[in-house]
């Protein structure tokens, strides 16, 4: 695909074991396009079979179940950046199990018009369906509260931000979900561009088991001391330290020119916008670890998505650089976690300082080998400034795996928002990772079957999850490393699941990258 700015989705859309690619193009001209894995490391565009083609824009796209029938579905969000001209609709795409998509926006009540590219979906309430959040981007001639949409479980959707206290009006660039004071109730963190970025904190209802109105929540960004970058875009939670807290990051996303990106490199002065990471201190609060841990640099990010390269149990991150400016082309950067203390940056010796603006990213074991690809949407927002997709393919190392796939019963069909802990034998003793399952940052969307790192491992003690809805631990133990699973909610039988893995085929100027090879679609 070779378009402008744009979302990525990796996900099993037909249920074949295999991971697809869907993308999508900010232009309104630009199709959304539907690449199905052919299982031997080549991609069929299959859109206009999949009923697709009547779909144009979009600068981001996610999955979900809203449905909880277990097919994928897609949303698509519209409007970002345009301000005025940004009144466009979102578009939720129903999988109807079969190969075919069904525009059903309309009828479930989710036809509204604001500039967005930003959403998350989760179930906030805890009923067992999923509910979305959308954050809008605000401004003095286009003001539109972000929304928040109930799922009533029926197929529809019931707006309720002001109620719950989240009809938060600002230019809003990335929203993140996660349960960062471990209470089982899933909490919302927006980051807004030249404004304080705010934490919501899930304070439930008023009435105790009443999870269709006057569900509160609470605004703890003072407290929590999670307001900056003021200038940022992409932001995620993930536990980067392993201690079973979720953590979080912001990208900042403002320079005056290239130059500035050029002088932090070589540690010279300026006054671009740097990044944060913030840990938990498992009391409500964060501490600001930028310095310490190696990230206090210019990012100037926008896709962004969240994996484990090298399969040691750490999560690492990879950045999509720019700005709609012609001129601003500087490096996509990766960075490696480093034990969870540290990130290192490996753009050069891994091959992927890429110069194009890169937008939606996403991590998935496209070749079911184990080990994780990046898949990264390239190009601008300005017609002519578009740019090839790209595949980066990992050729591997010899750490260990698992992969499980949640089902839940009581909980969402999905799974999003449990929580997942795999402790493990090593050499050096026991060891826990930590992992939740969503589709990553804000920016890109990697698969909801989980792919998790497991290092050196001896062996597989346990797998730990805690299910969203119920708040209950399911322990499964004789899980084989280097194997994938499949977990029901509340069922003692897991269930084995046969992956075939292949090779990708080697350009024919042979492998462009150290990371792997480089294959354009």
């Amino acid at each position: 695909m070779d378009d402008l700015a744009g979302g990525s989705i990796t996900e099993d859309f037909d249920g074949d074991g295999l991971l697809d690619i869907m993308c999508s193009a900010m232009n309104w001209s630009s199709q959304l396009r539907f690449f199905r894995n052919n299982g031997d490391g080549t991609f069929t565009e299959r859109t206009a079979a999949a009923g697709l083609t009547d779909e144009l824009g979009g600068l981001n796209i996610m999955q979900t179940d809203y449905n909880n029938d277990g097919w994928a579905d897609v949303l698509v969000l519209r409007g970002g950046w345009q301000g005025v001209l940004g009144r466009q609709p979102l578009s939720l795409l129903k999988n109807n199990g079969n190969g075919t998509f069904t525009d059903v926006t309309e009828e479930s009540g989710l036809l509204r018009f604001h500039p967005t590219q930003t959403a998350v979906w989760f179930d906030y309430n805890g009923d067992g369906w999923l509910d979305l959040f959308v954050g809008n981007e605000s401004t003095r001639e286009e003001v539109g509260p972000c929304e928040l949409f109930r799922n009533n479980g029926d197929g529809t959707f019931t707006e309720c931000a002001a109620a719950a206290g989240m009809a938060v009006v600002g230019f809003v660039k990335g929203v993140a979900c996660g349960d960062f004071n471990n209470d089982s109730r899933p909490d919302l963190y927006l980051s807004r561009l030249g404004e304080p970025n705010l934490l919501f904190r899930n304070d439930g209802p008023k009435t105790p088991g009443n999870t269709k109105g006057d569900w509160r929540f609470t605004d703890v960004t003072a407290t929590a001391k999670v307001a900056e970058p003021i200038h940022s875009f992409p932001t995620w939670f993930f536990d980067y330290d392993n201690d079973g807290w979720l953590d979080l990051f912001v990208s900042g996303y403002f320079l005056n020119d290239v130059g500035m990106v050029a002088a932090d490199y070589l540690g010279l002065p300026h006054n671009g916008e740097r990044a944060r990471l913030y840990r938990n201190n498992r009391d409500g609060t964060f501490a600001d670890v930028t310095k310490e841990s190696g990230l206090y640099k210019v990012l100037l990010a926008m896709g962004s998505n969240f994996g484990d390269l090298d399969n040691d149990g750490f999560l690492d991150f990879y950045l999509g650089t720019g700005d709609p400016d012609f001129s601003t082309l500087v490096p996509n950067r990766m960075f490696r976690n480093a034990g969870g203390k540290l990130f290192q940056d490996v753009t050069t010796a891994g091959g992927f300082g890429h110069l194009q603006k890169g937008h939606g990213i996403s991590f998935a074991d496209l070749n079911n080998d184990g080990q994780q690809d990046i898949y990264e949407v390239m190009g601008g927002a300005y017609s002519g400034d578009n740019y090839r997709n790209v595949l980066y393919a990992n050729p591997g190392n010899n750490n260990h795996w698992i992969k499980l796939k949640l089902e839940g019963v009581r909980s969402n069909h999905a799974a999003v928002g449990a929580r997942i802990r795999v402790e493990i034998e090593t050499v050096q003793g026991r060891r826990s990772i930590y992992k939740t399952v969503n589709t990553g940052g804000s920016f890109g969307a990697n698969p909801l079957r989980q792919e998790i790192g497991l290092g050196q491992a001896k062996s597989i003690r346990f797998v730990e999850v805690c299910w969203p809805t119920a708040g209950k631990t399911q322990v499964v133990q004789g899980l084989e490393m280097n194997r994938s699973y499949k977990i029901r909610e509340g069922e003692s039988n897991v269930v084995p699941v046969t992956l075939a893995s292949f090779g990708f085929p080697t350009p024919p100027d042979g492998p462009v990258h150290n990371h792997g090879h480089s294959t354009h679609k």
